[in-house]
């Protein structure tokens, strides 16, 4: 089967902002639809497709329900991230993370559950503010051009942050 474009599959528009309601009305209506129960008696030809068009629908759905994986998925269906590894982050940005970084290494070698809730608060004000920002670019009326540009910032930002917390969760915890 040829690569589905997942707005398609549930014919809702390509965009950010997606009514969540009538999302999960078509996800429901397609589970329904492409209900591998209720093709036991069709040739196996048949259930393959139909086991097939089910999976397209949950992975449609995993993908198209949540805001970050939406945003990185029109991101990739309009060819607007590189390849992994050519993606650029703003050398602003990275400074800003800096601090942030070397707290985390500090946490590593001395556990401070204090420092490590206000490294968490910290990051968690620094995804807040990413979100801000690109609300900000949305709804300001900017050029497609730009909203994508504002897209791609947010979602190398936030990926940027979220393997700090991820770092965080594997090597800063208390010992004992």
């Amino acid at each position: 089967m040829a690569e589905v474009n997942y707005f398609e599959f549930f014919g809702l528009p390509e965009s950010l902002d997606l009514d969540e309601a009538a999302l999960k009305r078509r996800f429901y209506e397609q589970s329904k639809k492409f209900h591998p129960d209720f093709y036991t008696l069709e040739s196996p030809e048949k259930q393959a497709e139909i086991l097939e068009l089910s999976t397209i629908n949950n992975e449609a759905w995993r993908t198209l329900s949540n805001f970050d994986s939406r945003l990185k998925y029109l991101l990739e269906l309009k060819g607007q991230l590189g390849e992994e590894g050519t993606n650029v982050l703003p050398q602003e940005f990275l400074m800003e993370m800096m601090d942030i970084n070397e707290a985390a290494m500090e946490l590593e070698f001395e556990f401070d559950p204090d420092r490590y809730a206000a490294l968490l608060d910290q990051l968690a004000q620094q995804e807040r503010d990413l979100q801000a920002e690109l609300t900000e670019s949305l709804v300001s009326g900017s050029d497609e051009a730009s909203q994508f540009a504002a897209m791609k910032d947010y979602h190398l930002k936030k990926r940027y942050l979220l393997r700090i917390k991820e770092s965080l969760s594997k090597f800063a915890v208390p010992k004992g």
